[in-house]
């Protein structure tokens, strides 16, 4: 049975052709491919194979490297009818922080451009049996980008004591409340009630965290983004990868980042101001428009930051 077609629309496409595309890339990688909408549009500012001006020398043909943790995606578009298809696109399954790896599998050694866009696609939330829209209380609380590795956070939460499922939930949700709501998740596991499904979690979300009079967000919106960044390891990969990433973009390369949280965005920015090998190109993040925020809301909390590899030799 083939995958459904995607339903994620790509958040700052216009921004992200402009600063990637400036530098005519000839080798690309995509490190969160999603529903393949930031490569679509790159397609476009690749290089001419013919082009010897453009890209790094360390390159061949021009080339955009796809890379998604989420076995549907590359399932949905490895086929000779889809994107994955394109001459141009070599799909893999992994982390962006794989990106050396897949690099070389290509017979490359660097990138021209890293693109990543760190949020939820639309799939993944509307995905039933991941359980990463709290709007689906019947799912499971899954929560992993590869369901088939690592452990689902239902799982996590029984295994995890107290203390580290508070400290994960303020550490990575920020949220005020944290220790209340693991006193009760540990509670229905001593009653051998434990927490399965969305509508478990939520439930206690809505009896420990007070609704604020000034802001409508729901009140477990900040604890399942902390599960969801624990059970992925999110912040530490990017962390890894923005450490090491000077060695494997060419000199006049860039990164272009979009986060959607304070701690994503934290991240990014001290990488790029405290590796002399990056010269910060937006001094303030970029934020989308009002007019893609009316059409597109879940872009809504999006930062773009851009930086670019100096000719300071790697260390």
């Amino acid at each position: 049975m083939s995958e459904p077609a995607t339903e994620h629309v790509s958040v700052m496409p216009d921004e992200i052709v402009h600063w990637v595309g400036e530098i005519r890339p000839r080798t690309i990688v995509d490190g969160t491919y999603g529903g393949g909408g930031h490569t679509r549009l790159l397609l476009d500012v690749l290089a001419d194979d013919d082009d010897d001006s453009a890209g790094s020398p360390h390159s061949t043909g021009s080339l955009i490297i796809g890379m998604d943790r989420d076995p549907a995606v590359i399932r949905r578009d490895d086929r000779p009818d889809a994107l994955g298809g394109d001459r141009r696109v070599e799909l893999f399954l992994g982390s962006y922080e794989k990106s050396p790896a897949a690099l070389a599998h290509c017979g490359r050694t660097h990138a021209d451009a890293l693109v990543l866009d760190l949020g939820l696609s639309s799939d993944q939330l509307n995905d039933r049996e991941r359980g990463f829209s709290f709007t689906i209380e019947d799912a499971e609380l899954d929560l992993r980008f590869d369901p088939e590795s690592g452990m689902p956070a239902y799982q996590w939460l029984a295994y995890t004591d107290e203390t580290d499922i508070a400290n994960a939930i303020y550490q990575f949700g920020e949220e005020r409340y944290s220790r209340r709501i693991a006193r009760q998740i540990c509670l229905r596991s001593k009653q051998r009630e434990p927490v399965r499904t969305v509508g478990d979690l939520v439930e206690i979300c809505r009896r420990c965290v007070p609704r604020s009079k000034n802001h409508d967000i729901h009140p477990a919106t900040r604890t399942f983004q902390a599960l969801r960044i624990a059970v992925n390891d999110e912040l530490a990969i990017l962390q890894r990868t923005l450490a090491t990433a000077a060695d494997w973009i060419a000199p006049g390369g860039r990164i272009a980042a979009i986060s959607f949280h304070s701690l994503e965005d934290r991240i990014v920015k001290n990488a790029f101001r405290e590796d002399p090998r990056w010269e910060v190109l937006t001094k303030k993040p970029l934020r989308p428009t009002d007019a893609e925020v009316q059409a597109n809301p879940r872009s809504r909390s999006a930062k773009l930051r851009v930086a670019q590899r100096t000719a300071l030799p790697s260390s």
